[in-house]
C-alpha cells in the first residue's frame, strides 16, 4: 500500500506533526479494555424496556398494563396518556430535524406511539424496573390490543398508492425534488445515441458493533439533568432534550462517551428512547423513586427500531455523441424513506445532487421521490445516498461505453470536470443549502494513478490467461466527487495550563475516527509542542457547549479549522505576552519545543525565550500575584521589580486560552476512483473480489494512517453492501433477517488479499489548512465498481445491488435462455 502526501507547498517545511502518519493516541486506552462505553456506565441505574409493536400497520385499540403492574421490581410503567398528561411538549410529535421546501408531507412519530403503529418495533409502552430481566418479564405482560391495517411494504407498492402508510398522505409522497440545467428533452432527441437503464439498490443498514443506548441522571439539587448517549452529534440531543422537557439549555448536559461505531444510524435526535429516559429520570427522581435510569438496545431492537438506507429504484436516460460525450442526463428515482421522515432528505438530495460525480454533462435533470412505506424509518448511513448516486452514473458511463465498443476509461475522461475549469458552479443547491461549486480536483491525475496501479491496459491479456485455465474474471471501475465538511460552523477552545499541557475541547463526537490524535497534531503544529502533550476532549457539552456534529465526512474540515483558529490565537496571545517578557517585537517570536523564542534561536536561551508553560501563568493575574518564582525565572523582573504590572495585553482577557470557531462558504469536494478484479465460480457463481484499489483526494493529509485506515473500513463496508448485507421484509412488513444469522456482515476472510491504495492531493481554498473529508469515500463507489468488475466477467448486465451467488446464478439462466431464444 503506498501513501503519496504532499503538504509542504501549502503548510511549509517547518510543520512538524501535519501530515505525519503517527500512531493513533485512543488505540492503546481501547485495545487494552479500558474504554468507556455507555453501557459502562451506569451500574446503579434503573433499567428500562419498551414494548414494540409486532405489527407494521396498525392502531391500537387498547393497552393492559395491570399484570405488568403486579411484577416485583417494577417502579413504573408509561404509555403515550402519561406524556399528555405531562405536557403539551412531551406528547408533540418529533421534530422534522432538517426542514426543506420539497418536503410536501412530513410526517413524524411520537416518544411512545399515539393511536397508531406504523413500522414492527415502534415503541409502545415503557417500563422500569430494577433490571433488564424484570423489565422484560413486565414488557411480556403488558397486553396491547390492535385493529390490523394493510402494511405498505417496498417502493412499488408504496409508488402505486393503492395503500397509504398515513391516511392523509394518500400518494405515499414526502417529498419531491426536481431540479437541473440545460434543455435535456431538446438534447436527448437529438442525440445520435440514446439508452435506458433501469437500476435498483436494495435497503441496507449500517450496523455498528455498539447499538443505541441513553444513561440519564437527575439532580434535584440543581434541577439539572445530566445525560450520556451514544451519539454522533451530543449537542443537537442536548438541545432536542431541553426543548422537550421544557428545561432551560444551562440546566441540561449531554455526554457522548466512547461510542462503538456510528456511520450515520446515531445522528438522529431525540431518539423516541432518549425523550423517555431522561423524562423518566426526572419524573422518577422528583418521586424520590431514583434519579438515574438506563436502557441500552439489544440486537434485535437496533435491527427493527434504529434506521436503515439505501433503498431506491432508478430510471436513467441519456443522449451522447459518437465520442462518448454526455449531452444529456435525465434522472427519476424513488426513494423508500421509511415509516417516518425525522431527518428530512439529506439522503435524497445527495443522490440528486452527487449524481454529477466528476462529470459534466451538457443538460441535466432529476425528478426524485421520498416515499413512505411501513417500514423502519431511513436517515444517512455512511456515504449517505452518494453510493446510489455513484451507481447510477457509473453504470451508464458503462453503458455508453458498451454501446460504443470504447475503452471505458476514455469515456469517462472525454466527460471530467477539468482542473482548469475549477471552481465548477453547476448552477444547482447542495445539502447545505449552498451552492453545489466544485472548489478544486484533478480527477485526470487520478485516474491516471489507478490504471497503472491495477494494470488496466495489461488485464486484457490477464483475463485471457484466466479463461484458458477455467476461470473467469473481470475489472471494473468507479469514480466519484463527495461534497464533505458542510456548515454552518464548529468550534474548538484550546488553552495552556500552567504546566505547560494542552487541553483542547470540541463540541463534535467521536466514534472511532482518530479525532484525539489528528486534532492534536493541528494544535500541537499551532502551538510548538509535542503532540503527546496535547489532550482532546469530544462530545461533552460540559466543555463545549456550541457544535453541529460528526457526519457527511466534516470532522478534520470543520473541527480541525476550528482547532487551528483557536490555536492561532492562543499562539498570538502568547506572542505578544512573551514580547513584553524578553523585550522582543512579537513578529520576531515564534513558538517552537514549548517554549515562545525568538525566530532563527534555540528554545531554552535566556534572554531570547521564555517556556510556554511561564507565559501561560503570566497570563493569570491571580496565578502571577502568587507565583514570583515562576516570575523571577524568566528574567522579566529586571523590567518590574515590584512586580506591579502583569504583561497581560490591554483589553485581553486573563488566561492563555481562546475560543474559536470555522464556518465555511460552502462544502469542499473530495473524490476519488476505484477499480476492482472480481472472479466469478463458473459452477457455484461465488463471487471473489482479488484486487481492490482506491486513489482518493481528501486535500491535505493530517494524518496518512488514520485516513488509510478510514477508506479501508469503508471500502469493507461497501463490499458487504454490494455482496452480502440487505434488509429484507415480506409483504406484511416483518423483516425476515432481522439477526446476524440472516443479515450476512463480510469477515475479514471476504475481504480482497490485495487492498492498494494511493492519493492525489488537490488542496481545498476554502478552509485555512486545505483539508477534504475522508470518512466515507471508501464506501461510495464500492457497489457500481463491483457491478461493474461482475459485469465484465460474465457479459451479463448487472442492474441491481447487492447481488448474491445465487442471483447471479439465476441471471445466467435467464441470459442463457435469452439467448436460446432470440
Amino acid at each position: 500500500m503506498s501513501t503519496q502526501v504532499d503538504t509542504e507547498h501549502v503548510l511549509g517545511s517547518s510543520t512538524k506533526f501535519f501530515g505525519k502518519p503517527i500512531p493513533r493516541e485512543e488505540d492503546t486506552r481501547l485495545l487494552s479494555g479500558q474504554g468507556r462505553y455507555l453501557d459502562d456506565l451506569g451500574h446503579g441505574a434503573l433499567i428500562a424496556a419498551f414494548v414494540r409493536s409486532p405489527h407494521a400497520h396498525a392502531r391500537i385499540v387498547d393497552i393492559d398494563i395491570d399484570p405488568a403492574l403486579e411484577v416485583p421490581g417494577v417502579h413504573a410503567i408509561y404509555v403515550y396518556d402519561d406524556l399528555l398528561d405531562d405536557s403539551e411538549e412531551m406528547a408533540e410529535n418529533l421534530p422534522l430535524l432538517i426542514p426543506h421546501p420539497a418536503i410536501v408531507a412530513p410526517r413524524n412519530g411520537y416518544p411512545l406511539a399515539k393511536d397508531e403503529v406504523n413500522h414492527v418495533g415502534e415503541a409502545i409502552a415503557m417500563v422500569v424496573a430494577d433490571n433488564r430481566y424484570i423489565a422484560e418479564d413486565a414488557c411480556a405482560k403488558i397486553d396491547v390490543t390492535y385493529e390490523m391495517l394493510d402494511a405498505v411494504v417496498g417502493i412499488d407498492t408504496a409508488r402505486h398508492a393503492a395503500k397509504a402508510v398515513h391516511d392523509d398522505v394518500p400518494d405515499n409522497i414526502a417529498a419531491r425534488l426536481q431540479h437541473g440545467f440545460g434543455d435535456v428533452d431538446a438534447e436527448i432527441a437529438a442525440a445520435p445515441n440514446r439508452l435506458t437503464l433501469d437500476l435498483e439498490i436494495e435497503r441496507s443498514a449500517s450496523m455498528p458493533m455498539e447499538g443505541k443506548g441513553v444513561y440519564a441522571r437527575w439532580d434535584g439539587d440543581e434541577n439539572a439533568l445530566t445525560f450520556w448517549t451514544s451519539t454522533q452529534t451530543s449537542t443537537s440531543a442536548r438541545a432536542a432534550i431541553a426543548a422537550r422537557l421544557g428545561m432551560a439549555l444551562n440546566k441540561v448536559h449531554c455526554i457522548a462517551p466512547d461510542v462503538g461505531g456510528g456511520f450515520g444510524v446515531k445522528i438522529v435526535h431525540p431518539w423516541p428512547e432518549e425523550v423517555m429516559v431522561t423524562w423518566a429520570a426526572r419524573r422518577l427522581g422528583r418521586a424520590g423513586v431514583s434519579n438515574e435510569v438506563k436502557w441500552v438496545e439489544d440486537r434485535r431492537e437496533h435491527f427493527i427500531s434504529s434506521a436503515h438506507e439505501r433503498g431506491q429504484i432508478q430510471k436513467v436516460d441519456i443522449g451522447f455523441d459518437d465520442d462518448g460525450r454526455l449531452l444529456a442526463f435525465d434522472f427519476t428515482f424513488w426513494h423508500d424513506n421509511g415509516a417516518y421522515l425525522p431527518y428530512g432528505i439529506i439522503v435524497m438530495i445527495n443522490t440528486a445532487t452527487q449524481v454529477l460525480g466528476p462529470y459534466k454533462p451538457k443538460s441535466f435533470r432529476v425528478d426524485a421521490y421520498s416515499l413512505y412505506t411501513n417500514t423502519v424509518l431511513v436517515t444517512p448511513y455512511r456515504g449517505a445516498g452518494r453510493p446510489q448516486a455513484v451507481f447510477a452514473m457509473e453504470r451508464a458511463m458503462d453503458a455508453i461505453a458498451d454501446h460504443l465498443g470504447k475503452d471505458k476509461i476514455k469515456v469517462r475522461e472525454i466527460n471530467f470536470v477539468r482542473p482548469e475549469d475549477m471552481p465548477y458552479d453547476f448552477g444547482l443547491m447542495f445539502q447545505d443549502g449552498r451552492p453545489l461549486i466544485y472548489d478544486t480536483g484533478d480527477y485526470q491525475a487520478g485516474i491516471d494513478k489507478l490504471k497503472k496501479l491495477i494494470d488496466w491496459d495489461g488485464f486484457p491479456e490477464y483475463q485471457r490467461q484466466a479463461k484458458a485455465e477455467g476461470r473467469t474474471v473481470g475489472i471494473g471501475i468507479g469514480a466519484y466527487v463527495e461534497g464533505t465538511g458542510p456548515g454552518p460552523y464548529e468550534g474548538a477552545h484550546v488553552v495552556v495550563e500552567t504546566s505547560g499541557k494542552v487541553k483542547a475541547a470540541t463540541g463534535l463526537t467521536t466514534q472511532g475516527q482518530g479525532h484525539q490524535t489528528a486534532f492534536a497534531q493541528i494544535v500541537a503544529d499551532d502551538l510548538g509542542v509535542d503532540v503527546s502533550d496535547v489532550e482532546i476532549v469530544t462530545g461533552d457539552t460540559r466543555r463545549f457547549g456550541y457544535a453541529v456534529g460528526t457526519f457527511a465526512s466534516r470532522g478534520a474540515v470543520m473541527s480541525g479549522s476550528a482547532f487551528h483558529v483557536a490555536a492561532q490565537m492562543v499562539a498570538e496571545k502568547a506572542r505578544t505576552i512573551a514580547s513584553g517578557i524578553l523585550d522582543i517585537d512579537a513578529h520576531d517570536l515564534e513558538l517552537r519545543a514549548g517554549h515562545v523564542c525568538r525566530i532563527g534561536t534555540e528554545p531554552g536561551v535566556e534572554g531570547t525565550s521564555v517556556p510556554l508553560s511561564v507565559v501561560a501563568v503570566l497570563s493569570n493575574p491571580l496565578r502571577y500575584a502568587f507565583d514570583r518564582e515562576s516570575k523571577l525565572a524568566t528574567g522579566f523582573a529586571k523590567a518590574d521589580p515590584d512586580m506591579t504590572k502583569p504583561p497581560i495585553p490591554e483589553g485581553e482577557q486573563p488566561g492563555l486560552e481562546a475560543t474559536g470557531y470555522y464556518s465555511p462558504p460552502h462544502s469542499t469536494f473530495a473524490s476519488g476512483v476505484h477499480a476492482a478484479i472480481v472472479e466469478t465460480d463458473p459452477i457455484t457463481a461465488e463471487i471473489t473480489v482479488l484486487r481492490y484499489v482506491v486513489v482518493h483526494d481528501c486535500g491535505n493529509v493530517i494524518n496518512p494512517r488514520i485516513v488509510e485506515g478510514q477508506v479501508m473500513g469503508a471500502v469493507a463496508q461497501g463490499i458487504g453492501g454490494a455482496l452480502y448485507e440487505r434488509i429484507v421484509y415480506d409483504e406484511h412488513g416483518q423483516m425476515l433477517n432481522a439477526s446476524y444469522m440472516d443479515f450476512l456482515m463480510p469477515f475479514v476472510t471476504e475481504m480482497p488479499n490485495s487492498l492498494e491504495m494511493d492519493h492525489t492531493v488537490t488542496p481545498s481554498g476554502l478552509n485555512p489548512l486545505g483539508m477534504k473529508g475522508a470518512g466515507e469515500a471508501g464506501v461510495i463507489p464500492t457497489s457500481a465498481v463491483i457491478a461493474a468488475a461482475i459485469e465484465n466477467a460474465e457479459g451479463i448486465p448487472i442492474t441491481a445491488m447487492p447481488i448474491s451467488p445465487s442471483e447471479l446464478f439465476e441471471l445466467r439462466l435467464a441470459h442463457q435462455s435469452a439467448q436460446e431464444n432470440s
